[in-house]
C-alpha cells in the first residue's frame, strides 16, 4: 500500500517548480490532490498527468492572497474527495528585488500578503477540515532567505518567509494536542524559473555546502516526509532542505 493511500491533500503553487513536484509525488503515494495556482491551464496539465497515471486530482485556480481561494480549495477537498488530511502551502512570490528603503509600502504589503497572510488564510480554513478527520499535517514552504542568511534586495521576502515559523509554532501550541502537525520546509536554491538565469543559479550554488542547487523533486521528498506518517512525532519544526546552506554561514 502506498504511504498516503486514501489521504487528501491540497497543494498550492502546484503548476510548476516545487509545487508541481510535490503534487506528483504525493499523488504517486496514493493521495488525492487538490491543485492550486493562479493559472488554470498549468494546473490542468498537472491534473492530467496525475490522472493519466491512475491518480486523483482536481484543479482550482485562484490567488492564495484571497480568502475565497482557500474556501474553494477546502470545499473541493471535502466535496470531491471526502475530507482533508494534508496541506502543502507552497505558493508565494519574491516581490521587488530592492534595498529596503526603496521598497514601496504597496510592494511590501503585496509580498507579505502572498507569502504570510496567505498562509494564515490557508490555515484558518484547513484546520477545521482536518479536525473533522481527527488531525492532519500542514506544511509551509519557507526558505533559508531571512532565516539563516540575508540576501541583498530581499528584505520583504525574507521577512515574510521567516515569519512563517511564528505561525508554525502558534498552530502547534493551539492544535498539536488535537492531532494537527504544522511544520515549515526551508529549501535552499532550487532549479526553477524563480531561480533566474544560469549565472544566478551558479551564484546560488556557491552558497551551499553541496555546491549545487536542488532539483524540485529533491524538495518534494522532504515535503513527503513532513506530510506523511514517517514524521508522526515532528511538530512545530523547521526542516532545512538546503544543501548545507545554513550550516556553513
Amino acid at each position: 500500500m502506498s504511504m498516503l493511500q486514501d489521504k487528501v491533500a491540497i497543494v498550492t503553487g502546484a503548476s510548476a517548480g516545487i509545487g508541481r513536484a510535490v503534487a506528483l509525488l504525493l499523488a504517486e503515494q496514493g493521495a488525492a490532490i487538490v491543485l492550486n495556482a493562479r493559472g488554470q491551464a498549468g494546473l490542468d496539465a498537472v491534473a492530467a498527468t496525475i490522472q493519466a497515471s491512475g491518480g486523483k486530482a482536481h484543479a482550482v485556480a485562484g490567488d492564495v492572497g484571497r480568502e475565497v481561494t482557500h474556501e474553494a480549495l477546502v470545499a473541493a477537498a471535502t466535496e470531491r474527495f471526502g475530507g482533508l488530511d494534508i496541506a502543502i502551502n507552497n505558493a508565494g512570490m519574491v516581490g521587488p528585488i530592492l534595498p529596503l528603503a526603496e521598497v514601496t509600502v504597496a510592494d511590501w504589503q503585496e509580498t507579505l500578503a502572498a507569502n504570510l497572510t496567505s498562509a494564515f488564510l490557508a490555515s484558518r480554513h484547513q484546520i477545521p477540515a482536518m479536525l473533522a478527520r481527527g488531525g492532519g499535517s500542514i506544511v509551509f514552504t519557507s526558505t533559508f532567505v531571512g532565516t539563516s542568511v540575508g540576501i541583498p534586495g530581499m528584505s520583504a521576502y525574507g521577512t515574510a518567509k521567516a515569519a512563517l515559523m511564528g505561525l508554525v509554532k502558534g498552530i502547534t501550541a493551539d492544535y498539536a494536542s488535537r492531532g494537527i502537525r504544522a511544520n515549515a520546509l526551508l529549501p535552499g536554491g532550487v532549479d526553477t524559473a524563480m531561480a533566474g538565469d544560469q549565472a544566478q543559479k551558479d551564484w546560488a550554488a556557491g552558497l551551499h555546502a553541496l555546491k549545487r542547487i536542488a532539483q524540485p523533486e529533491e524538495i518534494a521528498q522532504a515535503a513527503l516526509f513532513l506530510a506523511g506518517p514517517m514524521s508522526s512525532f515532528v511538530a512545530g519544526s523547521a526542516l532545512y532542505a538546503d544543501g548545507g546552506n545554513a550550516a556553513v554561514k
